[in-house]
């Protein structure tokens, strides 16, 4: 009867809010966009990383976070429309965390990932950098990865901090070992002129952040190749645990990682090689670093929401390629899991 109860009240509430021309029939706790589409998730992904949320007082998260109890319970005023239940419904889940409830530290929410993330792409590309300064860099980028990933986790099960710690640190000592090895391969290297040195440099964070970003998954999240991860029928039903498709997710999530720092780390020495040949650079040398931090900006922006979009965040696997006793346990084609960001 509860169950009933709860149906009819949300049916009621979408029927309450007013139809809106450019704004969907709202659904609570769905994406706005459909997640089948390439596009459809990066236009999801937007409004995860939106910044702008960073701003949102607390007044308006009250108001936002009872606008949608008032939906789940069938008590909407007149007049709300589903535009408005959706920006509700993105500023909740911009600030709020979905286990706990409780507020994310805005430096390490996914819409702060990139404002306070791009000054520490910016000093990972400076030139001529020292054997201090890349270690430092390179451990401020991974400590950073580190407690985002540790503030938007998973909690609906506990996890011992012995995980969280032995990722961090694998990930600090791989980025730091590859990057300062790199480093002094660049600079033996007799057969390089200054200036093709120069440049070899500003590539070297890219290979240190991507195999750092690698160990950091497989580390953390290596408990789900031993234990499996839930996969769940069409209708949201659990039908058991699954290590082979707990190996699905943790290589679409590296795979992700991979790709997510390659824009970043690539296009700006790029660029910036090419900008510092006009005449406006050379004559004003201290215009550098403000157009190396707006050309990082951009490809930020850009890289982050087109490298989450490659995969759904819950992922679809045929049970045919699954345990037998994952396949005998449904009558489904097919099972969704959480492949995680």
């Amino acid at each position: 009867m509860a169950d009933t109860a709860t149906t009819a009240s949300a049916a009621a509430a979408a029927s309450a809010a007013s139809a809106s021309t450019d704004a969907p029939p709202f659904q609570l706790g769905k994406p706005r966009f459909q997640q089948t589409s390439f596009y459809g998730r990066f236009r999801h992904f937007l409004d995860i990383i939106d910044p702008r949320t960073l701003f949102v007082t607390e007044r308006r998260l009250r108001e936002a976070v009872q606008l949608l109890e008032d939906y789940k319970h069938g008590t909407l005023r007149p007049g709300v429309t589903n535009e408005q239940l959706w920006s509700a419904q993105k500023i909740k889940q911009a600030i709020l965390h979905p286990d706990t409830n409780e507020k994310i530290f805005m430096p390490f929410r996914m819409s702060g990932y990139i404002p306070f993330g791009t000054p520490i792409v910016v000093g990972l590309l400076l030139p001529n950098q020292t054997l201090a300064s890349t270690i430092f860099w390179q451990w401020l980028n991974q400590s950073h990865n580190a407690c985002v990933n540790y503030a938007n986790r998973n909690a609906t099960k506990p996890s011992p901090a012995s995980k969280f710690i032995q990722g961090y640190l694998g990930a600090v000592i791989s980025a730091v070992s590859i990057a300062v090895g790199l480093n002094v391969l660049v600079q033996k290297a007799n057969k390089f002129t200054p200036a093709t040195r120069l440049l070899v440099q500003r590539f070297v964070p890219f290979p240190a952040v991507a195999s750092a970003n690698i160990c950091n998954v497989v580390l953390m999240r290596y408990g789900e190749l031993e234990e499996g991860i839930d996969v769940l029928d069409g209708d949201g039903n659990l039908v058991g645990s699954s290590k082979i498709a707990a190996r699905h997710a943790l290589l679409e999530t590296a795979l992700t990682r991979v790709v997510l720092p390659m824009p970043i780390l690539v296009l700006p020495p790029i660029v910036m090689s090419m900008l510092e040949k006009t005449a406006l650079l050379q004559a004003r040398p201290r215009l550098l670093l403000p157009v190396q931090s707006l050309v990082c900006l951009a490809a930020f922006g850009l890289a982050l929401p087109l490298a989450i979009s490659l995969f759904p965040q819950m992922s679809e696997i045929e049970t045919s390629q699954l345990e037998p006793e994952i396949a005998r346990a449904t009558s489904s084609r097919t099972v969704v899991y959480n492949k995680g960001l």
